[in-house]
């Protein structure tokens, strides 16, 4: 099964969110890889990333994410990418969905492996029955092979508290499901948002069963000391420290998490900082899933 990345993050408060098709096993198995067998079971595994500096505990505040299926998809063909809204209970560590985004204070776009931009926010479409139901999506037709990089942002106010949020997800294109492109190096780049996750480990080498490293950045800085939990779709964490699914961010910001299968996983960051105000809000919020 195929692993999906979400790395995933009021004074101010930035979220990033990231998700990430991850296989089973290795891509560089490459006599497995040139199979279309190996893409036919390809499935999703999502991180979602918590993170909470020491000693600060994050407030109560909804998280976004972004998804888009699973790792593998064919080039020219469409998928959906989707903006979700989450109230993770216990500190943000379930997986459920809760509200829906005001979509005003929003960006949302995918790069291209050429580095083309495009704007995803005019195709957004509701999927809920009623007002704040349901979740924002966008069809998206691939014109190129490799690796492409989803990005959401978010700055609004709540209440005294300043909300500054994204989230990345990747997928890689391909022309042939016997062949895996060249994934590129777009899940290298940091965008020096206010809290932000960056994967570490290359797409190519992400599977269940082996480390997938996470680095936190604060404003392009790494950030140590920072509680990251790896919450898997369907698990909720206790509402201390769990061993099982939180680490502890090194002096250069690295955290380390082995899934054990195939499956999607929440990965959020928070971080706060009551000496940033301004004229509406009295402190500041970083978060990143």
């Amino acid at each position: 099964s195929t692993p999906h990345i979400y790395l995933l993050h009021l004074t101010s408060t930035f979220y990033t969110s990231q998700l990430l098709s991850v296989p089973h096993n290795y891509f560089q198995k490459t006599h497995e890889m040139n199979h279309p067998k190996y893409f036919a079971n390809l499935t999703t595994l999502s991180l979602l990333i918590m993170a909470t500096c020491t000693g600060l505990k994050p407030t109560h505040a909804h998280d976004t994410w972004v998804e888009a299926g699973s790792l593998a998809h064919r080039q020219g063909d469409w998928l959906y990418v989707d903006l979700r809204l989450g109230n993770h209970g216990n500190n943000h560590r379930d997986f459920k969905l809760a509200s829906q985004i005001t979509l005003a204070p929003c960006t949302l776009e995918v790069s291209s492996p050429s580095g083309q931009q495009i704007d995803l926010k005019p195709s957004l479409t509701d999927t809920g029955n009623a007002e704040k139901e349901g979740y924002w999506t966008a069809k998206y037709i691939p014109q190129e092979a490799g690796l492409h990089e989803v990005l959401h942002t978010l700055d609004t106010l709540h209440h005294t508290t300043r909300a500054i949020k994204s989230g990345k997800t990747y997928f890689v294109s391909t022309d042939s499901f016997n062949a895996f492109p060249a994934a590129g190096k777009q899940y290298s780049i940091c965008h020096r948002l206010g809290l932000e996750l960056m994967l570490k480990t290359p797409p190519a080498d992400l599977a269940a069963g082996h480390p997938v490293r996470l680095q936190v950045m604060r404003s392009g800085k790494p950030l140590a000391n920072a509680s990251v939990a790896f919450i898997p779709r369907g698990t909720t964490l206790t509402s201390e420290r769990d061993p099982d699914y939180e680490r502890t961010s090194d002096a250069s910001g690295y955290v380390e998490f082995v899934p054990i299968e195939g499956n999607l996983i929440l990965a959020v960051v928070h971080h706060l900082e009551k000496e940033e105000t301004g004229p509406d809000y009295d402190q500041t919020h970083y978060s990143a899933t």
